[in-house]
């Protein structure tokens, strides 16, 4: 898949500074073995997102609609490079967030507190794919909403802590519930691809200046359901994913708008 090799070399031009070698390694390999799921749904929803807008212009006026394509012929390989950009920055979270679910899982820590050198380069490793996410959403209507994203990530894994605490010893809710069970753990897990997938779409949208459709949205929730706590090749997860030029014409309004960098 292109837009999936694509997401891949922005990715690891990102990180392409990584210093010392054997970090650098590190952060190469999760890329390399990396679902691509994450940066090909933002180039998709952008896709699905502009088609949409243009088809409500034309629908206004054909010559606004003949001025649109214009445009995006003069401005598309710039356009492309800052879309796979950030739709770069959004694999790098999610790769530094489930990195870092994975490590507070498994604990590779001895219990005397001296870690093996490969657990210190994954947590290494593990920030500096959040840090450099964030670095190229910085400037984009995007860096709100992922900000939001990696503190929910923080919350639902205390939860998350607190869940399998109460599951591992047997002990029922403050209101009478019967104590948790690995299922409940594994859900909270999920949040993470949930709202990694609603990122995409919604760092895909804000890239050409909208906000993502109900139904796009919609499309991600489903995704969510399907994945559970680990995305499939982009290739086979993201086959039945058809743009839809009618997806934001005039009889499909939404109320929603573009979140900002300045949203609290």
């Amino acid at each position: 898949m292109d837009r999936a090799d694509s997401c891949r070399r922005a990715a690891s031009e990102a990180v392409a500074d990584v210093e010392p070698p054997a970090l650098h390694d590190r952060i190469e390999t999760t890329l390399t073995e990396a679902s691509m799921v994450p940066g090909v749904l933002t180039l998709e929803s952008a896709a699905t997102t502009a088609d949409g807008r243009a088809v409500a212009e034309s629908e206004r006026s054909a010559e606004t609609d003949r001025g649109h394509a214009q445009r995006r012929g003069r401005d598309g390989d710039r356009d492309t490079d800052a879309l796979a950009t950030q739709a770069a920055g959004v694999q790098l979270i999610y790769e530094g967030l489930r990195l870092t679910r994975s490590l507070a899982h498994d604990e590779p820590w001895a219990p005397d507190g001296n870690g093996d050198d490969e657990s210190d380069l994954a947590i290494l490793a593990a920030d500096i794919l959040v840090a450099r996410g964030f670095y190229l959403l910085a400037r984009t209507d995007a860096a709100g909403k992922a900000v939001r994203t990696v503190q929910k990530f923080g919350r639902d894994q205390t939860r998350r802590d607190a869940v399998a605490d109460r599951s591992s010893a047997g002990v029922a809710g403050a209101d009478g519930e019967p104590a948790p069970d690995d299922g409940e753990a594994t859900a909270i897990d999920a949040n993470l691809e949930r709202d990694i997938l609603e990122l995409a779409v919604r760092t895909g949208a804000a890239a050409v200046g909208d906000a993502p459709s109900q139904r796009l949205l919609a499309t991600a929730e489903t995704l969510a359901e399907t994945v559970g706590t680990s995305f499939p090749p982009a290739a086979d997860c993201l086959a039945d994913f058809e743009p839809m030029p009618s997806e934001q014409s005039l009889e499909d309004p939404t109320t929603d708008r573009a979140t900002s960098a300045t949203d609290p």
